[in-house]
């Protein structure tokens, strides 16, 4: 029972402490009627099942010993009911097991404290940091020690790796975007080159597949990682996006020659200002709008030769930038008019590590290259199940199956039945 005891002080700590052990008694309370509800829904949908004499072979047999749960509330004490099962597996002829869903056996902190972990330790805290950190915030420290972390941070390397080795023959990857993230090493001289792609399934949904070590985004690095896509089972997705400069493209034509190119606008934006003095930059970049903006692909084309114009004779290397790529540059819009702002740039690689980048300024970098792969697969691990799907995910599909696109919009095909019904 908790107790309440007015602090006559004006101790703000006291009040905080005493809300937070609220908190905790409230999560504690929900924790357990949850467990409660959850073994009676199971014993409740095994209640016809008896043996010869007429027993129930599913049922309520007390409680587990009580553990302590680190939760994002803090740490609470639960005791998990205990289900006895003497139901048999016909085919195995083991016994069957209640497993919680909601607290699997041996657990000692929740699904979100353990994500909770790699977040802060990529956003720069060090493991001996971890103890205290979450000992305030959580009131437990409890199997959160330096050691741990360190423990963690091994697994997370044996996680990249084994996710490196993945099969991707049930993946169908209709889009995708490629980069190369550089991370500097603080015992290594080398920067690491993390070779990343992330693509766009039939369904629309977004996910990683693909992150490696590379060497100065080289052909031969981006050939070794595509190789070993194909060969895992991978098909030659639809359209591919990324940086003009990468040695992506020509290992790409090598592995899925049948496949798309489409260049960055923000890489290719950044390049073309960069070629162009302060002062042209805002009138630059309006420009360039009219052309990544326009209606469709004849208006986007109107707009690249204005640009040409506009910059050519001053500043003919930045309108050589437009010009000289601009059938890769304009490839988005042959595709269904709601997926152009995703097709225009790589910003799902962009945004998802900028939170790398963060981690390296705070601890000047990952230790070694395997613990740099692995920091930023947990990254995208922790950070992949709140992607958005694409915009209109059900015309990816149709892409796909290689519906043609008009000024973005479907061209429907006529109905050939109908037709031959009139002809006849």
């Amino acid at each position: 029972m908790l107790k309440l005891v007015h602090d006559e002080t004006g101790d703000d700590t006291a009040g905080a402490s005493l809300l937070d052990e609220i908190i905790r008694d409230g999560a504690r309370r929900m924790l357990a009627v949850a467990l409660q509800a959850e073994v009676a829904a199971y014993i409740d949908a095994h209640a016809g099942v008896v043996d010869e004499a007429g027993r129930r072979l599913v049922v309520r047999n007390g409680f587990h010993a009580e553990r302590e749960v680190v939760t994002a509330a803090g740490a609470v004490e639960v005791r998990q009911p205990r289900v006895n099962d003497r139901r048999v597996d016909a085919v195995t002829g083991e016994r069957r097991r209640f497993a919680s869903a909601i607290l699997p056996a041996w657990a000692r902190k929740s699904p979100r404290v353990a994500e909770v972990l790699p977040l802060l330790y990529l956003h720069g805290l060090s493991s001996g940091d971890f103890a205290p950190a979450l000992e305030q915030f959580l009131g437990s420290a409890a199997g959160l020690s330096p050691a741990t972390i360190t423990r963690l941070t091994k697994d997370w390397q044996d996680e990249a790796a084994a996710f490196a080795r993945r099969s991707l023959a049930g993946s169908d990857y209709v889009y995708v975007w490629v980069d190369g993230i550089h991370l500097k090493v603080r015992l290594e001289q080398d920067k690491v080159c993390l070779l990343v792609m992330i693509g766009v399934r039939a369904d629309g949904t977004k996910e990683l597949i693909a992150l490696d070590d590379g060497y100065r985004e080289s052909e031969d690095s981006w050939l070794d990682l595509l190789r070993s896509c194909k060969r895992r089972g991978m098909t030659a997705p639809v359209l591919a996006v990324g940086d003009g400069a990468l040695g992506f493209w020509a290992a790409l034509r090598q592995v899925f020659p049948t496949t798309r190119e489409q260049r960055c606008w923000f890489h290719k934006t950044g390049n073309v200002l960069a070629a162009l003095p302060k002062s042209a930059h805002p009138g630059a970049k309006a420009a360039l709008a009219e052309i990544t903006n326009a209606e469709d692909i004849d208006h986007a084309r109107t707009a690249a030769k204005v640009f040409a114009a506009d910059y050519g004779v001053k500043w003919p290397k930045a309108a050589a930038k437009i010009t000289d790529d601009l059938d890769v540059l304009l490839e988005f819009y042959h595709y269904p008019a709601e997926h152009w702002v995703h097709l225009r740039t790589t910003n799902p690689i962009e945004s998802t590590f900028a939170t790398v980048r963060l981690r390296q300024r705070v601890t000047k970098g990952p230790g070694s290259r395997a613990a740099g792969i692995a920091m930023a697969f947990k990254l995208i691990e922790s950070a992949q199940h709140r992607w958005r799907a694409v915009n209109a995910p059900h015309l990816v599909a149709l892409v796909r199956a290689g519906a043609p696109f008009h000024k973005g919009k479907l061209i429907e095909r006529p109905d050939e039945s109908g037709d031959d019904q009139q002809a006849a």
